[in-house]
């Protein structure tokens, strides 16, 4: 299939699932309904054109097939009259707003758990693998398809009104996590043959953006928004001619977005004096002394490291605490870094992420522990499903 007309129909799929389930309700009939139409038109559409109103054509193959799973699902006479009323007459508009944003609030539903809140959103809005958000989560594929199905139904036995909810300010917590693994997912691919997927990537922007419209004065919002754009203003650097992974501290800095850098900066130096202040502005804040660096010596580590203790003290995320080993390291020496990483190894989260391996290869590397380096890059790049980050891992080895 075209890239073109595969970032089109990754673009389309939420609008078409929401467009289905505020018409029809019935949210895990309707992601299915929805699976089908999109592989109707990756069939047809290649060969036959793309219709002059993809969105429709995809809404109207899509309710054609909620009806009949639904017929098929029961034969009870009640669900059949229901969906027979429902159905759309050959005159009724289609409505062209975007129900992005509600679909992800709706996915962030109360009376599911905040982990099925995530994956539910990934699925349905980000349009992301059962596989790749068991990867985001580190845990068994088998797992998440369970608990994906799971929220699923509770979502669609709910009875919720597709609207921006009352309590969205509950919601927004898991709201922005799931923004920032969408983003995650495209800008450090953990499967695959390339490090990144743009399209995931620029998706989590765009819901961060809108997020931010809708709430402006929200310095969390700000910050995610913030975070994400100042990252992926390093992106051309990430990747060399053959599409290899490039560490930060080789990365040629020219090739930075400095249009992104600077809208992030001063989207995070507005929004740290309104407090409170939370993670995702001290992640910003972080990115942002990276950014602003000209070079990697350069990099005012001390800073680095003083906001990942006030981080620390706020979240209890593996990863927070593996980067703030890191951070260690970079300021007080390797030695100090792997003092540091002893406290943390044994914690059962970070036990098959390659990140572990990684880190702890490039501090016994830096402290002239050369075979034990070599042996921890060979374990991350067995503990990494990501093609580019095998090929970097092995090369680290290979040269020691």
């Amino acid at each position: 299939m075209p890239a073109a007309l595969e970032d089109l129909l990754r673009e389309l799929a939420p609008q078409v699932l929401g467009a289905l389930v505020r018409r029809y309700g019935h949210f895990d009939t309707a992601e299915d309904a929805v699976q089908e139409a999109l592989l109707a038109a990756a069939q047809q559409w290649p060969e036959d054109g793309v219709p002059g109103s993809p969105r429709g054509w995809l809404i109207t193959v899509a309710s054609r097939r909620l009806t009949d799973l639904l017929r098929r699902e029961q034969a009870r006479q009640r669900r059949e009259d229901r969906v027979g009323q429902w159905g759309p007459g050959p005159s009724e508009p289609i409505a062209n707003t975007d129900d992005t944003l509600i679909l992800l609030f709706m996915c962030c539903h109360p009376s599911l758990s905040p982990a099925s809140q995530i994956a539910l959103t990934l699925r349905a809005v980000g349009g992301l693998t059962t596989g790749e958000i068991a990867r985001a989560f580190l845990v068994p594929e088998a797992t998440m398809t369970r608990r994906i199905s799971r929220a699923k139904a509770t979502v669609s036995d709910s009875g919720a009104r597709f609207a921006l909810p009352a309590d969205r300010d509950e919601r927004l917590g898991a709201v922005l996590k799931v923004v920032y693994l969408i983003f995650n997912e495209g800008y450090a691919s953990t499967t695959g043959p390339s490090l990144q997927r743009v399209e995931l990537s620029a998706e989590g922007i765009r819901l961060g953006r809108m997020l931010h419209r809708l709430l402006p004065d929200d310095s969390e919002v700000t910050g995610l928004l913030a975070l994400m754009l100042l990252t992926d203003a390093r992106r051309p650097a990430r990747t060399g001619p053959l599409g290899e992974l490039v560490p930060m501290d080789e990365q040629d800095r020219s090739l930075w977005i400095s249009e992104l850098i600077e809208e992030g900066v001063g989207l995070i130096t507005a929004a740290l004096p309104r407090g409170p202040v939370g993670p995702y502005q001290l992640q910003a804040a972080i990115a942002a002394v990276h950014d602003e660096a000209a070079s990697a010596e350069e990099t005012d580590w001390p800073q680095i490291l003083a906001l990942y203790e006030v981080l620390l003290q706020l979240t209890d995320n593996p990863m927070v605490a593996l980067n703030h080993v890191v951070a260690v390291a970079m300021a007080r020496g390797p030695d100090e870094g792997l003092k540091q990483l002893s406290t943390i190894e044994d914690d059962d989260r970070l036990a098959q992420d390659h990140r572990l391996a990684a880190v702890r290869a490039h501090l016994l590397e830096m402290s002239g522990y050369t075979a034990a380096a070599r042996a921890a890059y060979e374990e991350a790049a067995t503990k990494t499903t990501s093609v580019p980050q095998q090929r970097y891992l092995h090369t680290r080895a290979n040269r020691l």
